[in-house]
């Protein structure tokens, strides 16, 4: 067991009497975000009204989270500090320093031997100060947090913006600099600027070629880059309640590119499923027993105009597949409209590389639903026409994608399966050609897409979107191919079209990770 039951158990020992006073002193009912920032305040912060956007307040989380290439200076702090362990549990994670290449193997190698002075430190550093420490090859740090240290309820920080994947398990994550993450582990507290609140109601229920991606896409077109900035993103309604718990996290994961300072969803059956499939049925039984305090108060889902700063209202029965980009995560474009958006902007529309997984679309649901359109290529007779790459998030996710047969099937279509780790969602991607600086469009499932930011050339145009969207655009090695419309030509000459993606949320035969 590695996640700290003792101090989630305390964490929930204290909601109801913290959220009580809190609810008492504003005279109001409280959203979700509310709850948890009143049951982490630090114990010498008086529990006075703060001002959204104004008070700066000190706060005692529950977590640290750091990934390789920021815990050297935070550790060499910490180091500084005179405290022979954590104060909280903390740990680092090795994923920033691979180099995707050639494939998994090759490049995992390659990682450990480049990096060995680096690796050798954290691991010695994190060994003497009682610090949770994943190896090269462990996963991404987002996705092995998700996977093992999440819980509603809970706050944490991690010294990575997309700490803020952890939303998807209805924590409060937020990403923070090393100096920050040194405080913490260091039992100091920790201040924040009171976060104002948007609250986004999500109604319907996703359906056919439309997933969570699709949700964050769009809202990143409503709110832009900056739109987030200063505020809790909380999502709720019918539609999230629908919406796996893998799901909620691509969307809080992708809640960074809109500037929010997290995002959360409420606890529900998602969640407590997920936390059961990742050998976490204590922490869901004890999340059942608080479950009114991981949601918010039912006035506030009945009138949200009283309780949020800005309210947001997606019906997910009418969202369309998006496409944002290139160079900017906010320029959305439904799936519909690309054709005479690529015209109107003379951006090139042959796919070179499609890439999917990344911290942000890795999850067990993702992969199925991409490896239901992987299959069609054959049973088809189709060709996929653009280069294909597999980012798994885990290597709990990718031995058990290995298990069940996905690995086999993106193989037939000449799939490149990269080391579980960032790769090239973060510019770790020493792509043939890249050097040239040639004008080409790639399409992937990460969450940012800057110029330069995949592989280093500025005329490279990324485009975001699902796995399942992506999987299909590099079938058909064509930005302006849509699924839901479009047909292509198989190797017979013949039309086709591609089927709805289909997949599962949780593997049907468990997870499993073998000895590596």
């Amino acid at each position: 067991m590695v996640f700290d039951l003792d101090m989630i158990k305390k964490v929930y020992a204290a909601m109801p009497s913290n959220i009580e006073a809190a609810r008492k002193q504003l005279g109001r009912p409280l959203t979700l975000s509310e709850k948890i920032l009143y049951n982490h305040l630090h114990s010498a912060q008086s529990n006075a009204g703060f001002e959204r956007g104004k008070s700066y307040v000190d706060f005692a989380p529950d977590r640290v989270a750091m990934q390789d290439a920021t815990a050297q200076m935070a550790l060499l702090q910490f180091m500084q500090a005179g405290r022979p362990q954590v104060a909280v549990p903390s740990t680092v994670h090795c994923d920033h320093l691979i180099v995707a290449k050639t494939g998994a193997v090759a490049d995992l190698e390659s990682a450990k031997s480049t990096n060995k002075e680096v690796y050798d430190f954290l691991a010695s550093v994190s060994n003497k100060y009682g610090i949770g420490f994943w190896k090269p090859g462990a996963g991404i740090i987002h996705q092995v947090v998700l996977e093992n240290y999440a819980f509603p309820g809970g706050m944490m920080i991690g010294t990575d913006s997309h700490t803020v994947n952890a939303g998807g398990l209805g924590m409060i994550a937020i990403g923070v600099g090393g100096a920050d993450a040194c405080d913490v582990m260091a039992g100091l507290p920790w201040e924040l600027k009171w976060p104002k609140l948007i609250g986004v109601k999500l109604t319907g229920k996703l359906s056919g070629w439309t997933a969570p991606k699709d949700v964050i896409l769009k809202v990143a077109g409503i709110l832009t880059v900056k739109g987030g900035t200063g505020a809790i993103v909380e999502y709720f309604g019918e539609g999230a309640s629908a919406m796996s718990c893998t799901g909620k996290g691509t969307i809080c994961n992708m809640g960074a590119e809109i500037g929010a300072t997290t995002s959360t969803f409420g606890y529900d059956e998602s969640m407590s499923r997920y936390l059961k499939a990742t050998g976490r049925e204590e922490v869901a039984a004890m999340a059942d027993g608080v479950k009114e305090y991981l949601n918010a108060d039912p006035e506030v889902y009945a009138a949200p105009d009283k309780y949020f700063d800005q309210i947001i209202e997606i019906n997910l029965s009418e969202l369309e597949p998006h496409l944002n980009g290139p160079f900017t995560p906010d320029l959305a474009t439904p799936i519909s409209k690309m054709k005479e958006m690529a015209a109107a902007n003379g951006w090139p529309t042959k796919v070179e590389v499609g890439l999917i997984g990344s911290c942000t679309n890795s999850s067990y649901e993702d992969i199925s639903r991409a490896v239901s359109l992987a299959r069609q290529v054959k049973e088809k007779g189709l060709k996929t026409k653009a280069q294909y790459t597999i980012t798994p998030g885990s290597e709990q996710v990718r031995y058990t994608i290995e298990r069940d047969g996905f690995l086999d099937i993106f193989g037939e279509i000449g799939a490149t399966v990269f080391a579980n780790a960032c790769g090239p969602c973060i510019g770790m991607w020493d792509r043939v050609g890249a050097e040239k600086a040639e004008r080409n469009t790639i399409v992937h499932s990460f969450n940012r897409n800057f110029a330069k930011r995949a592989d280093g050339n500025p005329n490279t145009l990324a485009f975001v979107a699902s796995p399942e969207l992506v999987t299909a655009l590099a079938i058909a090695g064509d930005l302006t191919f849509n699924p839901i419309t479009d047909t292509l030509t198989n190797e017979k000459g013949e039309q086709v079209k591609l089927d709805e993606p289909t997949g599962q949320e949780l593997p049907q035969r468990g997870f499993a990770v073998g000895a590596w």
